[in-house]
């Protein structure tokens, strides 16, 4: 076996040796990586069985588990954080039995052969830092348009209007109308001559009065002066938060399916 600080490994090892290795990474609350030939059976927010087959078993610090297949990055089993552990062998090879209390759910690994078993101590205090397009900034906004304001209703978003494509336009808690031009750099003296272009247009068009609004993450020289002399509105707006915002969208959907799939 390697095995220092941070690491331990043991390959092709005996199912009582993995076992002890095992059980060891869950009393130190390690992560765990085990390669082998394996069936798993689940019971919670639904029932399912996987036949047995060569896959990874990842076990983190956090109590979060995966099976991972050889291909593919979606795991075909897993279990959220907050799962207890323990191992043993059996007549039909080596199980890891992990149990969650809310909600009720468990699931059984069988291995009936191990090529690898590593025990890592690992920590991670980096920020993850995600930045969003332009485009993702609309898709934001419209999954949460209090990101523009509080009452904000979109209506629409890259509508043709001459001379061009209005971003989004919606209405505000007044029932003004709004329309918005989002940039994901520093807004210029073209951004605001851009947006202006649309306000004559659309006012003709619905009759009612209309606010228009830059949404960037900060203004160039002298562009909030032009603003004001155009009577159209700024809102600072980071695509990190707009990254932000999708991405726990995205975790939502993927929970989702694999309530589903389980």
């Amino acid at each position: 076996m390697q095995e220092n600080k941070k690491l331990a490994v043991l390959t092709e090892p005996t199912l009582a040796e993995a076992a002890v290795l095992i059980e060891k990474a869950f009393a130190q609350r390690r992560t765990l990586i085990v390669a082998g030939n394996c069936h798993v059976h689940y019971v919670g927010r639904a029932r399912s069985t996987l036949e047995p087959g060569e896959r990874l078993l990842i076990i983190k610090s956090d109590g979060s588990l995966l099976v991972h297949r050889p291909v593919g990055y979606e795991p075909v089993n897993w279990q959220p954080a907050g799962s207890i552990f323990h191992v043993q062998i059996k007549e039909d090879g080596l199980e890891v039995y992990g149990v969650r209390q809310k909600p009720r759910e468990s699931v059984r690994v069988t291995f009936a052969g191990i090529y690898m078993v590593s025990s890592l101590n690992l920590s991670d205090s980096g920020d993850f830092l995600l930045h969003a397009s332009e485009e993702e900034m609309h898709r934001a906004i419209l999954l949460k348009p209090e990101l523009l304001e509080e009452g904000f209703k979109p209506i629409s978003w890259e509508k043709k209007v001459e001379p061009g494509f209005v971003d989004i336009y919606g209405e505000d808690k007044n029932g003004k109308f709004v329309i918005v031009e989002v940039k994901r750099k520093t807004a210029s003296k073209e951004a605001a001559l851009q947006l202006a272009k649309y306000v004559e247009p659309i006012k003709a068009k619905v009759n009612r009065e209309v606010r228009a609004v830059l949404v960037a993450p900060s203004l160039g020289k002298d562009v909030q002066r032009m603003l004001v002399t155009l009577g159209l509105e700024y809102k600072a707006l980071d695509p990190k938060v707009c990254a932000e915002v999708l991405k726990k969208s995205e975790n939502s959907k993927l929970e989702s399916f694999f309530n589903d799939k389980s």
